[in-house]
């Protein structure tokens, strides 16, 4: 197959190299490669020493480490012969082929042979084959080059179709031929990344705990082991799972079904960035950590157990005396009932009411939808208009991407308003039953033996949105849900105190509104 040049058993080191997928499905696998360089070094009388494989998948980082090595250890250890395939196996840039061209130069013994162009590069080599290897370097060098703009051309031909080039994150599943892959959810762990979201969200767990919980709920890499702190922390600021794709530093549009909501990743991203809201540790957890402030210098109140007592109080301020957790919890209660009806009657008051309103929130609804589909039908003529100015010259490149990233942020907010309106639309009244439920158990909720740390602190995070501290008294706000019930409530007792009657027919929204309530 070879013609014989040499008949000294001189060492050696092979060196094969594939640098795409495609050229590896294509025959040029690592292992053909191989198979190639060790019959030749075999004829040529070479014995093989050691072989340094650069797959298709190695970084840039990586092939430099290998290319590093094997000229380090062939000079420690006196190996005269590199063998590899062609000169864009071995180098694709000036540097590179410098530091081989000076270590042949180095001594007369050493040899780089390039099997398929049928060229040895030694300290006997002519001028004009010299000549030839500069210009084989700078073609290997445009080879590379092009290859780096044809793939950031793929790139961004795959993102404008609405598809990540890349692989999918934990969620989703990366199918099809090459060239046309797209991205699924997959089924075994899109639940466990919802889940993940939803535990965050609360505001109950620090990163740790989640990553913890996570490997006890089932979500592991692809090794089936633990996903590491930092990584839980990339999936939680991915958009990805509401469909949107990232790709340096820019948000574009994802054709991919998303697996959370915008308003779910968004309420995640505020809880990452307040960072003092969320507990550190799971050790000895109170149900206080984190939830309360203190109302004169509004940091976080700490808590101290001492004789398997809890204790609160705030160390910035000076001469601030603690509050026992039993004391804050006594004057929680009165606050849970004042948002709990006093019998079932007032329940069947709040469904029907909400029913009967249901009919003129249709309506409502049905105008609020054309308004929102109006907007978005405008803003997307606006952008398409623009990208034709873009083409025509009317309107400069820098210009268009200003607008381009304004106008997409509107179509964000209109297009996520829109699917929060229709939503709403068939849901929205059991819902506000469902909280008034909430509100009847919730100190049942609080004081059952059965309910652990995690139960309490996820009932405060639904019904309070901050409590603060002042002078040994508890200041709550209501989240928006209890706040709407508290006034719903002061309206029923009101109207009943009026009409000294339980009967919900009386009661609808004419009297109640509502549906102005739950819109506000």
């Amino acid at each position: 197959m070879y013609e014989s040049i040499t008949t000294n058993k001189k060492e050696c080191v092979i060196y094969p190299r594939v640098s795409s997928r495609e050229q590896e499905e294509s025959g040029y696998s690592l292992e053909a490669q191989v198979k190639l360089l060790s019959e030749y070094a075999n004829v040529q009388g070479f014995r093989i020493v050691k072989v340094y494989k650069i797959s298709e998948s190695a970084s840039t980082g990586l092939v430099r480490k290998v290319f590093n090595e094997m000229l380090r250890d062939v000079a420690r250890q006196k190996t005269p012969v590199i063998i590899c395939e062609k000169v864009d196996r071995l180098t694709r840039n000036l540097k590179d082929a410098a530091i081989v061209d000076d270590w042949v130069k180095a001594d007369s013994q050493r040899q780089v042979h390039f099997v398929k162009e049928s060229f040895i590069l030694s300290t006997d080599t002519k001028s004009h084959e010299n000549l030839v290897w500069d210009m084989k370097v700078a073609i290997a060098r445009f080879y590379t080059n092009n290859l780096s703009e044809e793939v950031k051309k793929g790139q961004k031909e795959k993102i404008a179709q609405g598809w990540l080039p890349a692989k999918s994150p934990p969620g989703y599943l990366t199918t099809g031929e090459t060239g046309h892959k797209i991205h699924v959810i997959d089924e075994s762990k899109s639940s466990l990344i919802r889940k993940m979201y939803e535990y965050y969200a609360t505001g109950n767990f620090s990163l740790a705990v989640i990553t913890k919980k996570m490997y006890e709920e089932g979500l592991r890499n692809k090794n089936n082991n633990k996903i590491v702190k930092s990584k839980i922390h990339t999936l939680l600021t991915d958009p990805f799972y509401y469909g949107k794709i990232r790709w340096n530093g820019e948000i574009y549009d994802g054709k991919q079904e998303p697996i959370i909501d915008k308003e779910l990743f968004d309420s995640v991203q505020n809880i990452l960035r307040r960072k003092t809201a969320n507990p550190n540790f799971q050790k000895h957890m109170t149900v206080f950590k984190g939830k309360i402030k203190c109302g004169d210098c509004d940091k976080t109140v700490t808590w101290e157990r001492q004789r398997n007592k809890w204790y609160g109080g705030c160390k910035h301020c000076r001469g601030k005396k603690y509050i026992r957790q039993r004391e804050v919890e006594k004057q929680l209660f009165p606050l849970f009932d004042k948002i709990s009806p006093k019998n079932d009657k007032v329940l069947k008051v709040l469904e029907g009411a909400l029913k009967g309103d249901h009919a003129t929130e249709i309506q409502y609804y049905k105008k609020k939808k054309e308004t929102l589909e109006s907007g978005l039908s405008r803003i997307q003529k606006r952008i398409e208009t623009m990208y034709e100015d873009k083409l025509d010259g009317v309107i400069s490149e820098e210009f268009y991407h200003k607008k381009f990233k304004e106008f997409t942020l509107q179509k964000e907010t209109l297009e996520s308003g829109l699917k929060d309106h229709n939503e709403n639309n068939t849901e929205y009244y059991k819902a506000g039953y469902a909280i008034h439920d909430l509100a009847c158990k919730a100190k049942r909720i609080y004081q059952s033996s059965k309910a652990t740390v995690e139960d309490r602190r996820m009932l405060l995070s639904l019904v309070f949105s901050s409590i603060t501290l002042c002078a040994g008294e508890i200041r709550p706000n209501y989240t928006l849900a209890f706040e709407f019930l508290l006034k719903w409530m002061h309206m029923v007792n009101k109207e009943l105190e009026r009409k000294k009657v339980f009967d919900y027919k009386t009661l609808t929204q004419k009297d109640l509104k509502i549906g102005s309530l739950l819109r506000g």
